[in-house]
């Protein structure tokens, strides 16, 4: 006759449920240390396409192509990042109106 543990038992379900704070704490720091990476690459973009356009205006470079290139990915990225946001505020607010 096999005989149940339930002490045992107990002490695995805590240690279970530790494990998963701890991957939440985990998650929600890759979530964020996501968002700032990309964050930063806009902000690169942004950054080299406005030092194109300065360089170009100056005389330094005579290449407009690269320059519209910086520029239109600036843009996009830019767009894609208010999309983002937008859509982030959208979920907050409806999980806000949510009945509990």
């Amino acid at each position: 006759m096999n005989m149940i543990n339930p002490i045992q038992s107990r002490l695995q379900l805590l240690n279970l449920n530790q494990v998963s704070d701890d991957k939440q704490t985990e998650t929600s720091k890759d979530f964020q240390q996501l968002l700032q990476d990309n964050l930063n690459k806009v902000n690169d973009l942004q950054l080299n396409s406005d030092q194109l356009t300065e360089d170009f205006a100056l005389g330094k470079t005579d290449n407009i192509h690269q320059v519209m290139i910086a520029g239109e990915k600036a843009e996009t990225a830019m767009k894609l990042t208010l999309a983002v946001q937008n859509k982030v505020i959208d979920a907050y607010k409806e999980i806000m109106r949510l009945q509990v």
